[in-house]
């Protein structure tokens, strides 16, 4: 949690999405954002450090998440799913988000590190 704010990752591989003879593996992520806030609070943008099982890390920034800059409520949630490609059956994501109070000021809430893991028989 991180100024009232609670950043909840599933995660599941995809065998249906990879290609493993071609060397891809994809997993798809739900996120679960919580405003456990007194105020409302909008999400402007998302930081992702993803990094593959060679250790080479790939930056990801943009605006909002799925073409989305929810604005929440107290008490009020926002679920999405996303995907994830790697070329390697293992590697992991983390970040944070920015978000804008009603007063203006901007604040990061934290996304939580998770692994990235196919089973054994896909890689």
């Amino acid at each position: 949690m991180t100024e009232g704010v609670t950043v909840r990752v599933a995660v599941n591989f995809l065998p249906e999405q990879s290609r493993i003879e071609a060397g891809k593996w994809f997993w798809v992520y739900h996120i679960r954002i919580e405003n456990g806030s007194d105020q409302p609070i909008q999400l402007l943008t998302r930081h992702w450090r993803i990094t593959d099982g060679r250790g080479m890390v790939n930056f990801v920034e943009g605006e909002g998440v799925v073409g989305e800059t929810p604005l929440l409520q107290p008490g009020q949630s926002h679920d999405y799913v996303s995907g994830c490609p790697l070329t390697t059956p293992h590697g992991s994501m983390e970040g944070h988000y920015t978000f804008r109070r009603e007063d203006g000021s901007l604040f990061q809430a934290a996304i939580p590190f998770f692994p990235l893991a196919a089973p054994a028989t896909a890689g």
